[in-house]
C-alpha cells in the first residue's frame, strides 16, 4: 500500500510538471518563426529640392536638417548625384576643392542651369558641393550634394538668407542677374563693384561669361592678357561694335574668375564686364553700336 501511494504521488508530480509545459492557446510550439523581420538598413542620402538652414561641406546624418523653402534659408539642394568612377569608389573620400570633384562640379553646373533657367555665373549666386562624412564614405556612401545660394554681391560671395525657391529664378528680368556697376577704385586698383541701375551714372556693365580652356590655376593667373582679349570679344558682341583695333579705344574690360577652390574643382566660367574709363554711362551698352560706344 505504501509503495502504491508513493507511485501515485510521483505520478501526480509528473502530471503537474507536464501541465506546466502545456502550450498556451494559439501557440504552435515554434519559437523561431514569430519574430518580425528586421528591416534592411538604408544608407542616408540627403533630399533634393530641399532648402537648408546652413551650408556645410560635409553632411552628417545626425545633424542633417531641412526647412520649407518658403521660410528663411541659406541654400537650396538642387541635385544629389552618385560617384560612379571606380577610381573614386575605391579610394578615400575626395577632399573639397580637389580635381577629383570635376565630374561632380560639371553635373552640378548643368543641373543649376536647368533649375534656374540660366547660367548661375551671370547672377548673385554661388554653387557648392557637399560630401558624406568620412565614416559614411567608409560605409559605402558615394553621393555628392549640389547646393545653390544667393550671395550679397559680385564681390561678397558669402551666402545670404533668402525666402523662396531658386527654381526659375533667372527666367525673365531677374533681380539676381548682374547688370550695371559703378566701380570704386583705390588708385588704379579695383576695390569693389557697386551695383547701380543702368540709367544711373556708371562705368561698368556685365556682358557675359566665357569658359576658359583647361589649365592650372597658376597658368591662369599668368594669362591676364589672354583673359582680357576673350572678354573684349564678348564686349564687342554685346555692344554690337567691331572687334578690331579700335575696340580698345571704345572700352576696356574687368573680369572675375572663379575662386581657386572652384577652379580646382573644374569651374572655368569667367565673368566679363565692359569698363568705360573716360566717361560715365547712363544707359545699357547692349546693342549700342559704334555711335553708342564711340572710339575716343
Amino acid at each position: 500500500m505504501r509503495r502504491w501511494l508513493v507511485a501515485l504521488a510521483l505520478a501526480g508530480t509528473v502530471v503537474m510538471l507536464l501541465g506546466g509545459c502545456a502550450r498556451p492557446h494559439g501557440a504552435d510550439g515554434d519559437l523561431t518563426d514569430d519574430w518580425p523581420t528586421l528591416r534592411e538598413p538604408k544608407m542616408f542620402i540627403p533630399a533634393t529640392d530641399a532648402c537648408l538652414p546652413r551650408i556645410t561641406a560635409v553632411v552628417q546624418a545626425g545633424t542633417y536638417e531641412t526647412v520649407d523653402c518658403a521660410r528663411s534659408h541659406l541654400a537650396e539642394t538642387i541635385h544629389v548625384g552618385i560617384f560612379t568612377d571606380p577610381a573614386i569608389d575605391a579610394g578615400p573620400r575626395p577632399e573639397a576643392g580637389t580635381p577629383v570633384l570635376r565630374v561632380a562640379r560639371a553635373e552640378c553646373d548643368q543641373r543649376a542651369r536647368e533649375v534656374l533657367g540660366g547660367d548661375w555665373h551671370s547672377a548673385r549666386l554661388s554653387l557648392t558641393i557637399a560630401l558624406p562624412s568620412t565614416s559614411a564614405w567608409a560605409s559605402g556612401a558615394r553621393w555628392y550634394r549640389c547646393d545653390l545660394s544667393e550671395t550679397d554681391s559680385i564681390d561678397n560671395t558669402r551666402p545670404v538668407n533668402r525666402v523662396g525657391s531658386l527654381r526659375g529664378a533667372m527666367v525673365g528680368d531677374s533681380p539676381l542677374t548682374h547688370r550695371c556697376f559703378d566701380p570704386k577704385l583705390i588708385g588704379a586698383n579695383l576695390n569693389y563693384m557697386a551695383p547701380v541701375l543702368c540709367t544711373e551714372p556708371h562705368r561698368a556693365e556685365f556682358v557675359g561669361v566665357y569658359t576658359e580652356r583647361d589649365m592650372t590655376w597658376a597658368e591662369f593667373i599668368r594669362s591676364n592678357q589672354t583673359v582680357h582679349r576673350r572678354c573684349m570679344g564678348l564686349i564687342a558682341e554685346f555692344a554690337e561694335v567691331p572687334n578690331n583695333s579700335e575696340l580698345p579705344y571704345r572700352a576696356g574690360s574687368i573680369f572675375y574668375p572663379p575662386s581657386q577652390r572652384e577652379w580646382d574643382e573644374g569651374d572655368r566660367g569667367v565673368r566679363c564686364f565692359l569698363w568705360s574709363d573716360d566717361r560715365k554711362l547712363t544707359r545699357s551698352m547692349r546693342g549700342a553700336g559704334p555711335k553708342g560706344l564711340p572710339a575716343s
